[in-house]
Parts: structure tokens; sequence; C-alpha cells
């Protein structure tokens, strides 16, 4: 068979040419076929993504309407520059506070005395042990390093929040010690063992002695405490920041002697522009349908999903959210996102919102306008707070049955505490492990206390100012029960709350008390809507099947039995959550409608291999013809030629003849 690029040689009209015209004039309007179901597949999957960003855009501002702490936003303002405040919403209520800054914490400093060099003036040789907060740590001082600036290198190395320095007085040289935190926790103490055998003079390394007893450096900047007063309440802390005081609020004082007017009010403005946000989403939401689905009366066209049945869907869907009722409001001042300013614009199809409206039905109507966006839980009972809700909580009441009231966990002492007590330094000390993870030693005050109460109120007292308390958040209560026993009890509810006695000095005759384990809390225990419901503290959750599920109170009081029922209110912001969520998830509408044009792809991309195998063949059966007759056509010109010649050839014969 003669090549493609060998056709027309024998007839000089079968060319390639024409094969290649005659191939394309069969494939034209199958191709044709095949190339706009592509493109137009290939443009709704396109459109699609378009709509699902645009979907899935309005879900970032419903879901932070859908938290009812993002509709109760608080900011806090200070009448003193040296008192600033920050608020946290989610925990902060509306009030004024007054804070007077009585004392500012500090880090204490000691220097030593003076010394000839800092690098050849031996200071002597054994073992400091240098303690502050909970880091304690020995350094040996020998041959290698009995000089200032080798104590200094030690202590700087051992890492337990202490540094050093040596400083030249230009009479001398001393060292410098400083506690890297401030507090009187964190003050540094330094027990020495002198190789020279006397560990508590001001020779040789008992020098550089600092403790309870033995102070032979100088103290040149006190340890102290923060301490303010928060509306008349003296409150100590660590540091010049005060957390854990008043729900949601954190002072930072940097000035001693000043007072401060806070106050925290509601950011109207804050929440306003969180709905804002949304409407200003939806409204971007409908312009993208309109260029996508809309129709152009000048044109006579429409977008490449008009009358989509998903588009079609997902517009019921939200319209039916936002301009119906929320289910539990029916009765309340605030029931749908008219009577808060939101009203549909039937000539766009989008949202208008009438800021001054809103923040009115704000101020008026919070807990509707909660419960309108988010979701929201009302007890009937005052003892129960709704917290939350899971995805599967349905919209309903919710009867709540007690079983167990939640307990705290403490200690009992063994005998009556009595009046007139003396505190020396025998029996001074004392310590408490917290809720099994925290240990702390309560240092008395020496002195006489005349009446038990003025016991109490001592150790009391020596409990709230408990940094390792204050830093994990936990507090102790300490009363006297019927019988005039010391109490200990934690402040935490259920199973991991108690107070033990680990030790005591004196074996405790002074106070009544023994080293003792404490007795555990309990957990909250019942149901909610009839499921039983697992307790954590006074927390009770439904974990089971069922409309409450994932609901979640804090049941507060030690009645047990019927407490009432709790109100599920799914609001806009949730239920509009949820939609996006189905909407543009695996299973949604949109992920379907995608799915089925890449199968289609698929159909047409197996088509072109169909055509394009059929055409194949076409174009060898043209070849083969074409090769054919291209063969047969010169072959009788080859035979015409011959005749031609022979005939020629004959000619002068004739003419002979």
């Amino acid at each position: 068979m003669a090549s493609i690029s060998s056709l027309g040689i024998g007839s000089g009209v079968l060319t390639s040419d024409l094969v290649d015209q005659l191939v394309e004039a069969e494939k034209a309007a199958s191709q044709e076929r095949l190339d706009y179901k592509t493109e137009r597949a290939e443009a709704m999957i396109s459109a699609y993504g378009t709509l699902r960003s645009a979907v899935t855009e309005l879900r970032l501002p419903m879901r932070q309407l859908s938290a009812a702490d993002n509709l109760k936003a608080f900011s806090a303002t200070s009448s003193h520059d040296s008192v600033s405040v920050s608020v946290d919403s989610t925990k902060a209520s509306q009030g004024s506070y007054t804070v007077d800054v009585l004392q500012l914490a500090q880090a204490q400093s000691l220097a030593s005395a003076t010394f000839a060099d800092k690098d050849s003036t031996a200071i002597g040789t054994g073992t400091l042990t240098i303690s502050t907060g909970s880091e304690s740590k020995t350094i040996t001082i020998d041959g290698s390093n009995n000089t200032l600036q080798g104590l200094a290198d030690e202590i700087n190395e051992a890492g337990i929040g202490v540094s050093a320095g040596v400083i030249d007085t230009g009479s001398g040289y001393r060292l410098v010690l400083s506690s890297e935190s401030t507090g009187t926790a964190n003050a540094i103490s330094i027990e020495v063992s002198d190789n020279d055998g006397v560990s508590d003079d001001a020779t040789g390394l008992s020098a550089f002695a600092f403790n309870d007893t033995v102070q032979n450096l100088e103290e040149t900047v006190v340890a102290q405490d923060a301490k303010v007063k928060i509306n008349g309440i003296e409150i100590t802390r660590s540091t010049n920041s005060f957390d854990n005081v008043i729900g949601g609020l954190t002072f930072d004082v940097t000035e001693e002697g000043v007072t401060s007017t806070v106050k925290v009010e509601q950011d109207y403005a804050a929440v306003t522009e969180r709905v804002s946000a949304f409407v200003e989403k939806f409204n971007a939401l409908q312009s993208t349908i309109k260029s996508l689905a809309g129709y152009n009366a000048e044109t006579g066209e429409g977008g490449i999903l008009t009358g989509d049945s998903a588009v079609r869907s997902i517009q019921s869907q939200l319209r039916n959210i936002l301009n119906t009722v929320v289910p539990g409001l029916e009765n309340a001042s605030v029931r749908t996102l008219a009577d808060v300013g939101i009203t549909t614009n039937y000539e766009t199809g989008g949202l208008d919102f009438d800021q001054s409206k809103f923040e009115e039905a704000l101020k008026n109507h919070p807990d509707d306008v909660t419960a309108l966006f988010a979701e929201q839980g009302r007890a009937s009972d005052e003892g129960i707070e709704f917290l939350s809700s899971g995805s599967d909580t349905l919209a309903g009441n919710y009867r709540v049955n007690i079983t167990q009231a939640a307990t705290r966990g403490g200690v009992l002492g063994d005998t009556a505490l009595a009046d007139g007590v003396v505190i020396d330094d025998s029996n001074d000390e004392f310590e408490l492990t917290v809720d099994g993870k925290t240990t702390l030693t309560v240092q008395l005050t020496q002195g006489t206390y005349v009446t038990a109460e003025d016991l109490v109120a001592e150790i009391q007292a020596q409990l709230d100012a408990s940094s390792a308390l204050n830093s994990e958040g936990q507090s102790v209560l300490v009363d006297l029960d019927d019988s005039g026993v010391l109490r200990f009890t934690s402040t935490q509810y259920g199973s991991s709350s108690n107070v033990s006695i680990m030790s005591i000095e004196d074996g405790g005759a002074a106070l009544g008390l023994s080293v003792k384990t404490g007795t555990l809390g309990k957990d909250v225990a019942g149901t909610i809507g009839g499921v039983a419901a697992e307790g954590d503290g006074q927390v009770l959750t439904v974990t089971g099947s069922g409309g409450a599920k994932g609901i979640s109170i804090r049941v507060t009081g030690d009645a047990t039995g019927d407490r009432g029922t709790i109100r599920f209110i799914e609001g806009i912001g949730e239920q509009a959550v949820n939609l996006v969520t189905s909407i543009v998830g695996e299973d949604g509408s949109l992920e379907a409608k995608t799915d089925g044009l890449e199968r289609e792809l698929e159909r047409i991309q197996e088509e072109q291999e169909r055509l394009d195998a059929r055409i194949e063949s076409y174009r060898e059966r043209l070849v083969a013809q074409f090769t054919a007759a291209d063969t047969l056509i010169s072959q009788l010109n080859t035979t015409g030629d011959y005749v031609t010649q022979q005939l020629a050839a004959l000619a002068p014969n004739s003419s002979d003849d």
C-alpha cells in the first residue's frame, strides 16, 4: 500500500489533502457536538465551584453569630493609664470597679561584700544550695572556680531562675544576684556548706549565705508581691498582672498609689459589625446566584445555571431559615430577623440592614436577640445553667431530673480548735495537697490568736495568698464545723475535688489536725430529656441518643429529683451553619451536581475516543481506496502511454505506404 504522502502521484487528484478534507467533513458534526458538551460541563463545574465558594463564605459570619458569647461583646476602659485592662467577652459581664494600686511586685536583688578582684581573689570553697520559687540546685565551688566571676558563671549555668553578675564599684568588685521572677514566692535563699568548717560567719564561702537565719548578703531590692484593692477588697499577686479576680478581666498595673475606675460595658458596635458581616456575605451570595442563574431581559439570555434545581433549593432553604419565626421564640419580643432591622430587598433578593434598629433591639431584649441568632438554653430552675449543645441537638423542651447533686471534696480535723492558740516556729507550718495536683506549704504568722475564728481567718488569708494555688486557678475554703473542728474544702466540685493533709508540725496538736487523706467530692448525676447523662463536677452532659444529645448544663444547689425543664432554642446562625455544611459537604447538592458533571465528562471522553477510533478507521479505508484507485489510474496511464508510443511509432510507416 502506498503511503499517504505518495497519494495522487498516479492520478494527481486523489491526494492526501483530499483525504484530510473528507475525514474532517466526516468528523466535524460529531466533534462539534462533543466539544459543546465538554465546554458546557466544564463551565457548569466552574459555576458550581463559584457558587460553592459563595455559600461557604456565608458560614464564617453565621458561625460567629451562632455562638452566644459573640452576641455579648464587652469592652473595658480605665480612667488611669497606669492601670490597663483587657477583656475576654466570653467571660466578662457589665460592671464598674475601683482599682487602688497599693504596691507593685518586685524581683529580689542581693549584693555581696566588696572583693579586691573578680578573677583572682579567692572566695572560699564548699557548696551553695540556691533556691527560688520551686527551683533549687546545689553548686560546688572548688579550686577551679573560687572567684567572684567563677561563682557568677556557676549560678548562671545552673538555670534556676537566678541571674548573677559582677560589678566594678570603683573601689572593688561585688557579686549581684537577681531573681528572674517577681514576688515573695520567688525570693532567693542560699544555704552554704563552707569547707572552713563554719557555714554561718561572714568569711570564706559563708559570706554568700542568705536565708531565714543567716543573711550575709545585702538585700538591695526586697522581693515584693503586687497588691491592689478592687472595690475595697485587697488582692495579692506575685506579678503586676491580676487575672482570675473578676471574670473575663485582666488588670496590669505599672504605678503605685494610683486609683482607676474601670468600666465594663457591652460593645454594641462590635456585635453590629458581626451581623453586618453576615448581611454582606449573604448579599454577595445573591449577587453570585444572579450572575450564574439570572435572566438578562435585554439580551434575552440566562446564566449557565438558570433554572437549576440546586440553586432553587439553596435559595428556598435560606429564605425559609431567614424569614420564619425561630422555634421557641413564638411569644418573645424578638422572633424574626425583621424584628432586629434585617429585611429582604425584593428587588435585589438581598438583605437590608437597619443598624440603629438592631442596636436598639439588642439593648432592650438582649436574651431574645441572642436566641434569634445563637443556640440558647432556657432553664426553668434558677440553679441550672445551659452551657452548650451538640451538632445533633434538636430544638425542644427537655425535663431535667437529678439523682445526685455535685459535692466538693475536703478534709476534716480531729479535735476542736481552741481559743488562745499560740503559733511559733514549732507549729507554724503544714502541707496540703489540693485536687490531687497541687501541693503547698501553709506558713502561719507567729503569735497568739485570741479566738479560734482569728486563727481560721489567718489560715484562710495564707491560702488565698498562695501563689501555687493562684497559678493553677485553685482555691480552698477553711472554716469550723458545728463541733469547732477545722475543715478544709476545695472550691472545685466533683470526683477530682479533694484536700489532704500531707504533713504538719508538732503532730498537729495546736490545730487539732493530723496527716490524713481527704474525702473525694462527687459528680452530679441524672437525666436530661429522659436520657442518662454523664457528670463531671457540676456539669451534666447527654452523650446518648435522642433530641437532647449533646446538651450540657451546670447544676448548682443540693436539690435532687425533678429540676424543671431546659428549653433548647436553635437560632438562625446555628441553623444556617448546619445548612451551609449540608450544601457544601460531601453529600450535599453541589457535590452531587459536580460529581454528575465529572461522570458526564468521563462519558464524553469515552465518546471522543470512540469517535477518534472510527475516524482513524475511516481514514485508513480512504487511504486504501485512494491507493488502489491511484495504482489503477497509474497502470492505465502507463498503458495509455505505451499505446500512444506504439501508435506514434507506427505513424511514419503508414506515411511511407
